[in-house]
């Protein structure tokens, strides 16, 4: 069986997890899945580095030690894993790597003395011991030149990262060496040798420039007395290992390389059956796994990774990238209580090119949501399963039209097989396996959205809830929502990888009951969904957000958190134990969760902020005009409130001709049941998804044995006064008031 290997980084655990952490998982998350479903045996690495001079001073900072500190950072990350169905038991990492695990600590005491025994492609010593003063970045864990840094404020302050933009260390101190500028031609004829090495195209050619120009020495220890929470040199106890000589070793370590224990925990075979690996990375990490990390692997004998691919980052509007320091950073605890999990995965993997930067907020979230998932395919899945349930009792139909219906077909213009359709979802799936081989997710999701598109339209075009009226249709109705259904069953065995539990369900509905996890995409045929088969019970997979009422909430939550960062503390202390940003992280050990309001009843207008008595005169003032029965006053108008509702689902009264029972959402926590009597002059199914007005403080009265809770309005045209409902033309919230 052939073997797949993804790492994400291990991250460092000083700060909350965030977006960039959730994304890089996310696509490790995607490659395992699809992978898993082509037939590999897969393993998927994440984690956390944990030692540092960063991660003590946090530590201090919140009044832990260091292991306290790094044990909190996990339990944070883990849940948010799990929150986006990345954690094992869902079926995401197979390892969750610790750097303070004994057997990390083993393997890298093997690696560094097999380093050290070695000599470089020049036949120097690999390893040697040096005085070293320059600035030093702890957040990145390595010195930097002077190009690599933003000047001082002033003669008194230090120069600031360019990456973190915080400020860095002066250090002079003795310190081990490891010799990387005897491997720039060992890397370059690496990167000859293997184009796709480093990916994308503009990434490798920055790692080819950077080594062209010449490689520097790189420190790889510090002084114990200056950071001891980190593995000890071995055979000299006063220097201690630092990052990126302690963190990089990980991905081998993990697999039970250089640690008999760690060999024998997960089998003798692990390293030699998964290695070398996929690193996926963050763009500001590139030279540590594209340039330090072959070459140190090549000082120790090891194969090096069989890819190191990165990606761009996330920035907010204006063009900074997001981070907790500048408040621009979109909060993970935030997606999760407003975004259904597997819409921010979509969400992530549609709208970055991978490797290139990409901008972000929460409004483009929700449009995302609401224009792909609730109006595209949520909406192609309700309406043909809909259909199905209404038309063949819960089954699926023949997929045949008899010679002799051929031509009824043929007027509606349904044709009379499905091989163009069959030849176009062939076409898009090898399109997608193909992007996703490359990493082009985005062109991968967008295939597929170009086909859910023509389908509706093909369903829209044919009008099915027409067909049914017609017993010479029968066979072409079932034709129709055959081609829809089999279509759908593609969309989930392709869309698993991407959004595990939304394909599941879509799955389910279809009456499906194999392991999507295993059905190979590139194998798929059309007609693999079976005449007969049983549907399983509908509800809507993505539901619609109302975007004004969530923004809403959203800018309050902000607001109240960055008003709580901004107090002053109750009580002075140099140890707190609290991070920043902890308040707003659920499950955290010392937060509240912030709870949003829910929004107002009613809008203010002008006629409630009058007071009584000026709507009573002014309505006395007013003469009823001839030919006009009755006039109301303005207290009489502002009684009625109306708002917009979307429909979601829309059925027959049973021994009721004229009746029709909606859900309706109109921005509320549940759904409403209203009934209206329109039921002969509109189809149910043709109802799905719009967008109505509804009076919402109509007393609930009992129809038929439904409760009715609000009245749905219509015009009434023509001398039989045939109902035409009120819709809106413009993009309008579900929940927003009618003034």
């Amino acid at each position: 069986m052939k073997s797949f290997y993804v790492t994400t980084p291990i991250y460092y655990a000083n700060s909350l997890p965030h977006m960039g952490h959730l994304y890089t998982t996310v696509v490790a998350d995607c490659l395992t899945r699809h992978k898993r479903q082509r037939g590999y045996e897969t393993c998927f690495l994440t984690g956390t580095d944990e030692h540092g001079l960063n991660i003590a001073r946090a530590a201090e900072r919140n009044g832990r030690t260091p292991k306290e500190q790094v044990d909190y950072i996990v339990g944070e990350m883990e849940k948010m894993f799990a929150a986006f169905g990345l954690d094992r038991e869902s079926g995401g990492y197979d390892i969750f790597m610790r750097t303070t695990e004994p057997f990390h600590y083993e393997g890298a005491s093997t690696f560094w003395r097999r380093v050290a025994n070695g000599k470089t492609p020049k036949g120097r010593d690999n390893i040697f011991k040096d005085f070293y003063e320059g600035w030093f970045c702890a957040p990145c864990g390595t010195f930097k030149t002077d190009e690599e840094l933003a000047p001082a404020a002033s003669e008194t302050e230090a120069p600031r990262c360019l990456i973190h933009e915080t400020t860095v260390d002066r250090v002079s101190e003795e310190g081990y060496f490891f010799r990387l500028s005897d491997y720039d031609e060992a890397l370059l004829e690496l990167y000859d040798s293997r184009t796709d090495f480093i990916r994308p195209e503009a990434r490798r050619n920055e790692v080819l420039s950077f080594v062209r120009g010449g490689l520097q020495d790189t420190s790889i220890s510090r002084l114990r007395s200056s950071v001891g929470w980190a593995i000890p040199v071995p055979e000299d106890p006063a220097h201690t290992v630092y990052i990126w000589f302690d963190a990089l070793i990980n991905y081998i370590t993990a697999l039970g390389w250089g640690s008999e224990a760690r060999r024998a925990e997960v089998g003798p075979e692990k390293f030699e059956k998964f290695w070398p690996g996929l690193h996926l990375i963050g763009k500001d990490i590139l030279r540590q796994h594209a340039i330090l990390w072959p070459a140190m692997l090549l000082a120790a004998g090891v194969e090096p990774p069989r890819a190191v691919v990165a990606h761009g980052m996330w920035l907010d509007q204006t063009g900074r990238k997001g981070s907790k320091t500048l408040g621009n950073a979109l909060e993970l605890p935030m997606l999760i209580r407003h975004f259904q999990p597997d819409a921010v995965r979509y969400f992530l993997l549609r709208e970055m090119a991978f490797g290139q930067d990409c901008k972000v907020d929460y409004e483009a979230i929700l449009e995302r949501a609401n224009s792909d998932l609730a109006s595209g395919l949520g909406n192609l899945a309700s309406r043909t399963l809909t259909m199905l349930n209404r038309y063949f009792d819960g089954t699926v139909p023949s997929p045949e039209i008899s010679e002799e219906r051929r031509l009824y077909a043929k007027r509606v213009g349904v044709g009379s097989d499905a091989q163009d359709l069959a030849s176009s979802l062939e076409l898009v799936r090898d399109q997608f396996v193909q992007s996703v081989e490359d990493f082009a997710f985005h062109r991968a999701l967008e295939a597929v959205w170009g086909m859910i598109a023509r389908v509706d339209k093909f369903i829209s075009d044919a009008k099915p809830w027409e067909l049914a009226k017609s017993e010479e249709q029968r066979e072409t109705l079932g034709a129709v929502l055959y081609r829809s259904a089999e279509t759908l069953r593609w969309m989930a065995v392709l869309l698993f990888p991407f959004m595990p539990e939304s394909a599941r369900a879509l799955w389910r509905q279809l009456g499906q009951s194999s392991e999507l996890e295993r059905l190979d995409p590139t194998k798929l045929v059309w007609g693999g969904l079976a005449e007969g088969t049983r549907i399983g019970e509908v509800s809507p997979i993505f539901p619609r957000i109302d975007k004004a009422k969530t923004m809403a909430e959203i800018e309050k939550e902000i607001a109240q958190r960055n008003e709580k960062d901004s107090a002053p503390p109750e009580h002075s202390s140099e140890h707190s134990g609290t991070h920043a940003t902890q308040a707003a992280v659920p499950g955290s050990e010392t937060a509240s969760e912030v709870k949003p309001e829910q929004p107002p009843q009613r809008g203010a207008t002008e006629a409630e902020a009058a007071t009584p008595a000026t709507a009573t005169s002014n309505a006395h003032a007013v003469a009823t005009p001839e030919g006009v029965v009755n006039y109301i006053t303005i207290d009489d108008f502002v009684k009625v409130e109306m708002r917009v509702g979307e429909i979601l689902t829309a059925e027959r009264v049973p021994k009721a001709d004229k009746l029709l029972r909606f859900t309706v959402d109109v921005g509320e926590a549940q759904p409403r049941q209203i009934l209206a009597g329109i039921a002969q002059h509109y189809e149910p199914e043709t109802l799905i998804g719009r967008k109505i007005a509804v009076v919402s403080n109509l007393q609930p009265r009992k129809l038929r044995g439904f409760e009715s809770q609000g009245m749905v309005l219509a015009a009434s045209v023509g001398d039989e006064g045939r109902p035409v409902l009120a819709t809106f033309t413009e993009d309008v919230p579900n929940g927003a008031r009618l003034k």
